[in-house]
């Protein structure tokens, strides 16, 4: 692990060939096992604090690991860092970006901080950790830079984007990216805020995390690594979860679930939640009270394929019409805010409590030499659970698991939005059916958007659950680090392209004056899979909103009808024609607002066509002549 010739292996950046030369001490792991150990200090202690020196502020105590048995527990001490904060991404270099430019934020060229940050890397023992951006079968060549004493982010990210040996490491090894990780300038040059700086040129990204909480690098800054590279070679990394779906009757139907932070990607990996009794608890009346219960005999089988990142890779792709996919991960980030008490998530408590290697928690409370059970969350300062508790699983430890290594073709694209309750009394803008048919053209519109809907709880936003806020173009969009159209471009295209791929909007939490939580999108799940994908035209109506594309008429599953008011919220006694007109004009005049921005000379002219049908309330009709549905 202290091998120094190791270092002959790598070609770096003459300002970082330089720093790591003269560091204190240098360590390339050679085992999971010793990235593990170092995550736990020169000491090997059962709880370990990760402290840096603050010229004129002494020792700061920025996180503590605590040894359990399932593996490394780390808690930060502030309720800020344990979560992502939404406006923390600055660009460093003078390429083309429509994010803030950390010149225009600070006042002052990064190339500054940049040198300073190398003369702090001089001055520490550093992990030099090889790693595949995109995992381990797609991945591009990449290396993390690190402090020792903050091993538990080495580990992290390989954890999630795959473990790779110094011996794996041929010499000229030239990485595609780097991560670089200097916690302490959070508190000496941005005021304790998380500050993830990119730089880009054009055979290499770089990003500089200043703060300890893995989400927006060691997570989404190689989200961003990918976007990135994908935007210069012409595909996506979308934001989405993915499985197989097996019926009772052993056909497989591949979904594909997009949609901003909270809008039921990992809920689309989940089995359904059922009662003691055995049904479905699918809506709860709120103005009424009165539950709405379904029976099914027999579910599909779940194979999960990806949790968050998903490679539409240009060379995967073929003449079948369908788009092709794979995991952009090695292992996922999975937030654990839902699993509250025991029996929650059964698959993921056994996996986590009986790990076959030791996993890493996050925002958990972890007693040295115990188990942590991820429902035993951080209390913060505001005497409630954090909000953000999260454990990181190795995808081969998921139950049925596709091998990363097979890309698969989707049959089903869904976009999720947590909706908010909605009555005549006080419309808003959840009307949206349990399930609308769109075809590629009005897909393509809320990818534009992406709201991100009601009550987010996943990211540092005080404001997260007032009104509409868009999460961005492609839901990836606070990743991302180019060109709004641009992404925008290469979205219409892959939908464009991929005409057998039926698209659907599914809503999470409330469908008019029900209370669904991911009920709908469960169900919608098990109609669409014993159905192989096809819907019937006879079955669908024109959505009295144009940009909610056709509504089912009926929907029938295991020999039960369910309720019209669940496909058809205008048919709610308790918002009606007057009640959904209101909340579907907040939500197109949301789309309106959010649309204008994207018609510039560089879209492509398909593109302007779309949106000026939006700003113009044009009928679903007129979307088809664009994009027509091959709908028996």
């Amino acid at each position: 692990m202290f091998i120094e010739s190791f270092f002959n292996r790598f070609v770096l950046p003459d300002d970082l060939h330089d720093a790591v030369a003269e560091c204190q001490w240098r360590c390339y792991p050679e085992t999971k096992d010793q990235l593990l150990e170092l995550c736990y200090g020169p000491t090997h202690s059962s709880r370990y604090d990760v402290n840096y020196n603050i010229p004129g502020k002494g020792v700061f105590k920025e996180a503590e690991v605590v040894r359990c048995k399932n593996g490394p527990v780390v808690n930060f001490m502030e309720d800020y860092m344990r979560r992502r904060d939404p406006d923390c991404m600055r660009i460093g270099d003078d390429l083309p970006t429509d994010k803030p430019r950390f010149k225009d934020v600070y006042g002052y060229e990064f190339s500054k901080l940049r040198a300073e940050t190398m003369d702090w890397l001089k001055t520490q023992g550093l992990i030099l950790l090889p790693f595949h951006a995109g995992g381990k079968y797609f991945g591009y060549d990449a290396l993390m830079v690190c402090p020792a004493n903050a091993a538990f982010f080495a580990l992290a990210l390989a954890n999630m984007q795959g473990f790779v040996s110094i011996h794996d490491i041929k010499e000229g090894f030239t990485p595609r990216a780097i991560i670089y990780v200097a916690p302490p300038f959070r508190m000496t040059h941005f005021n304790g805020k998380q500050v993830v700086v990119h730089q880009r040129s054009e055979n290499l990204h770089e990003v500089f995390a200043y703060n300890l909480y893995p989400g927006p690098s060691a997570k989404k800054g190689v989200f961003a690594i990918l976007i990135d590279i994908g935007e210069r070679e012409g595909w996506i990394t979308n934001h989405a979860s993915a499985t197989i779906m097996e019926t009772p009757y052993e056909n497989e139907v591949v979904f594909m679930h997009e949609g901003a932070s909270g809008g039921g990607k990992s809920e689309m990996l989940e089995e359904i939640h059922k009662e003691e009794d055995g049904k479905m608890l699918l809506a709860t009346h709120t103005v009424s009270g009165e539950k709405y219960y379904l029976t099914l005999n027999e579910t599909c089988s779940i194979h999960p394929i990806a949790d968050d990142m998903v490679i539409a890779h240009k060379d995967m792709q073929n003449d079948s019409g369908y788009l092709v996919i794979a995991d952009g991960e090695d292992g996922w980030f999975l937030r654990m805010d839902g699993d509250q008490y025991y029996g929650n998530s059964p698959m993921y408590e056994r996996v986590s409590i009986h790990p076959t290697e030791p996993l890493e928690f996050f925002n958990m409370d972890g007693v040295p030499g115990a188990t942590c059970l991820i429902w035993e969350h951080t209390i913060e300062s505001t005497g409630k659970p954090c909000s953000n508790p999260r454990v990181i699983i190795p995808r081969e430890m998921v139950e049925n698991i596709v091998p990363g290594s097979e890309p698969q073709e989707v049959h089903i694209r869904s976009f999720g939005v947590r909706m908010p309750p909605s009555t005549v009394m006080s419309p808003n803008y959840g009307v949206m059916g349990m399930m609308q048919i769109v075809p590629a053209s009005i897909a393509w519109l809320w990818r534009l958007v992406c709201p991100r809907g009601f009550k987010n709880p996943s990211i540092a936003d005080a404001n997260a659950g007032s009104g509409l806020k868009a999460e961005g173009v492609g839901s990836y969009w606070p990743f991302a680090t180019g060109l709004k159209v641009t992404q925008a471009n290469l979205l219409l295209h892959q939908l464009l392209d991929t005409t057998r791929t039926l698209n659907v909007l599914i809503p999470n939490q409330y469908i008019g004056a029900y209370h669904v939580g991911f009920s709908g999108e469960w169900l919608t799940r098990e109609y669409l899979a014993r159905r192989v994908g096809n819907v019937r035209m006879k079955h669908l109506v024109p959505a009295r909103c144009p940009i909610f594309g056709y509504s089912l008429d009926e929907m029938k599953i295991d020999g039960q009808y369910i309720r019209r008011t669940f496909l058809r919220p205008e048919l709610q006694s308790k918002l009606g024609f007057e009640g959904y007109d209101a909340g579907a004009k907040i939500l197109t005049d949301f789309f309106k607002e959010q649309i204008v921005q994207f018609d510039t000379p560089e879209l492509d002219p398909i593109g302007k066509q779309i949106i000026d049908l939006c700003l113009k309330d044009a009928p679903l009709e007129e979307y088809l002549k664009i994009t027509p549905m091959h709908l028996r």
